[in-house]
């Protein structure tokens, strides 16, 4: 098939794992790969050696970011140095965005003819647009998962960026009708602030639900390296909670849900695509409280900006609101019509999704990737 491609790859959550991964496997249709980076189960079950644990990039919100800060800048400084010795073919930063940032502004001042992508665009259209002309000269190209982005990177002078699709299209099968009964999923996120802000909230959930006559069992899909602790942390729960990692479990949870309470983030969309109503919640610390006010975002659900419109309720709070978020839900799953609205945009979304956008189409990520390095 041709000589080996050389490429880096780094991933800071579970989410950008997949997707990397499902880069490799696009990659090797065209070329053999050999891999380094950081990753997580997904790019090692592809072959990589993470450099070390993915989880430890795995923040968000300065709460968590601060105590944290000597350690990842050196991690950064780490990965670029390695980047820079080792002199891969190309670099594809997935998320992360500033940790990918640093990294890529060293990589440049170093070595300014190593191509580094940066995949999944940073949400400008959210907050702080000006972020996109920052992104140059340290990015040759940002590859999208949403279908707005190249337009709205175009717009803020970002990076040329093209549209990618997300492998959630091909991984999950849309279900036109969801089930009478069925799990109540619960999805806190991954990271530490995350877990340590909605977990309470997931509980309060579980217990106002336990006896609803459309619930049978609650499940909590995570990523494998928290399986353990959050097994040992609900444990003290005072009902049952089905803890499930790895991308089978996750499937077979998906297919059968009854419904689905997350926090706003990439699962979101996996949801949409799967055709899971939803309810989506945040606690934010003061940092990104303070973002949301300042740029007035207008969604923080992927479902509602994809769609620019309020398709999935939004319980964004900046103290926990048991009683708000627990309504919400109570009116999606006693109310018929919620669901039904919400299956009808999670259609919209997939076929948008799967196609792009007459101006910007739905262009295989591997065939960026191998311009990038023609035009090294």
């Amino acid at each position: 098939m041709g000589q080996a491609l050389n490429i880096f790859l780094l991933a800071g959550e579970s989410s950008g794992d997949r997707i990397a991964a499902d880069l490799v496997r696009r990659l090797r249709l065209h070329a053999p790969v050999e891999l380094s980076g950081v990753g997580g189960d997904a790019l090692e079950a592809e072959g990589l050696v993470s450099l070390f644990p993915m989880h430890e990039l795995a923040v968000m919100g300065w709460a968590d970011v601060l105590p944290r800060l000597p350690r990842l800048l050196w991690r950064a400084r780490q990965v670029a140095r390695t980047i820079i010795h080792t002199r891969p073919d190309v670099v594809v930063l997935v998320d992360a965005q500033v940790f990918s940032s640093v990294v890529a502004g060293l990589v440049h001042k170093a070595a300014a003819d190593i191509p580094v992508l940066l995949c999944v665009a940073p949400a400008v259209w959210a907050w702080k647009p000006e972020r996109a002309q920052g992104l140059k000269p340290r990015f040759r190209e940002v590859l999208a998962v949403l279908p707005f982005e190249p337009a709205v990177m175009r717009d803020a002078g970002g990076p040329m960026t093209h549209y990618i699709g997300h492998p959630a299209t091909e991984q999950f099968i849309q279900r036109l009708v969801p089930p009478q009964r069925g799990p109540l999923l619960l999805l806190p996120g991954s990271r530490d602030g995350e877990l340590r802000r909605h977990l309470p909230l997931m509980k309060a959930i579980a217990a106002r639900f336990s006896d609803h006559p459309r619930v049978t069992e609650f499940v909590l899909p995570t990523p494998r390296h928290l399986a353990d602790k959050l097994r040992s942390e609900l444990n003290s729960w005072p009902l049952p909670v089905t803890v499930i990692s790895g991308q089978a479990e996750k499937n077979d949870a998906f297919a059968s849900a009854l419904a689905a309470v997350a926090v706003t983030g990439t699962v979101t969309l996996e949801l949409a695509l799967a055709g899971i109503p939803m309810v989506t919640t945040y606690v934010a610390d003061r940092g990104q409280a303070k973002r949301w006010f300042q740029y007035k975002v207008k969604f923080a659900a992927l479902p509602n900006a994809i769609l620019d419109r309020p398709l999935v309720p939004e319980v964004l709070q900046l103290a926990p609101d048991v009683m708000a978020l627990g309504d919400a839900v109570e009116a999606l799953l006693n109310q018929a019509e919620h669901m039904e609205r919400q299956l009808e945009g999670f259609a919209e979304i997939r076929a948008v999704m799967e196609t792009g956008t007459p101006t910007d189409p739905r262009v295989d990520p591997a065939s960026r990737v191998l311009a990038s390095i023609n035009r090294r």
